[in-house]
């Protein structure tokens, strides 16, 4: 089987960022993480501690991985992770069997994050952690949605804007992102299709990471072209 082949049933990535879109990434991500523990070790002095960072930790990789994905957004982040501990401390309490409460949890958080437009994947880690993290979780009740999820998503989201603001090609959220449109020597025909070629200098351009496949992208730009309003 060829590689690209290959590739595209692994999923490999297509294009590979630069080293200091990585390293702003990495150094970014760790820091968040720093804060973060201080936080939740502050709030959670008896144990459990580890358990919520767990879910912070997968947020910390799409804000500083993927910063203009619309996962990352700061309205995901923030109620993604408040709606689901909500729901993770309404299961734990009123559903007594961990097992039964953990799977209603998770799947309610992602009805619920799905109805308010606020999907963000770390927030099912949040609801299960509401109910399997501990006895320290369990008597925090309620307050637990507020101290310490909701406000380590507040300063997660906080340190993305700050530490993202440096580089103008990363700023959070996408608001504050204005990309840069190179000059193109030829436009393209309507009704053509984007190459391969096309497609990964344009990707390359971007040096962000981009949440979107090739065949993606190309169904994306046969449905503008045939749509009824593409040729105005």
């Amino acid at each position: 089987m060829p590689f690209s082949h290959l590739r595209r049933w692994l999923g490999i990535e297509l294009i590979e960022v630069s080293a200091v879109e990585k390293t702003v990434s990495t150094l970014g991500g760790g820091l968040a993480i720093l804060a973060l523990i201080a936080i939740s070790t502050w709030a959670l002095p008896t144990g459990g501690a580890a358990a919520l960072i767990t879910s912070m930790g997968a947020s910390a990789v799409l804000l500083f991985g993927v910063p203009h994905g619309q996962l990352s957004q700061p309205w995901p982040v923030i109620a993604g992770h408040g709606v689901s501990a909500f729901i993770g401390v309404t299961c734990a309490h009123f559903i007594h069997q961990p097992a039964i409460a953990a799977a209603c949890a998770v799947g309610l958080a992602i009805g619920a994050m799905q109805q308010l437009k606020c999907i963000h994947p770390p927030g099912g880690a949040t609801a299960f952690t509401a109910v399997m993290g501990g006895s320290a979780i369990h008597q925090l009740g309620f307050s637990f949605v507020l101290f310490p999820v909701l406000t380590n998503a507040l300063v997660m989201v906080l340190l993305a804007v700050l530490i993202n603001c440096a580089f103008r090609w990363r700023r959070y959220p996408n608001a504050f992102h204005h990309p840069v449109h190179s000059p193109r020597s030829e436009t393209p025909k309507h009704g053509s299709s984007p190459t391969h070629e096309d497609i990964v200098a344009a990707i390359r351009s971007l040096d962000s990471f981009v949440d979107i496949s090739e065949d993606e992208l190309i169904q994306l730009v046969e449905l503008l072209n045939s749509h009824p309003g593409a040729s105005k």
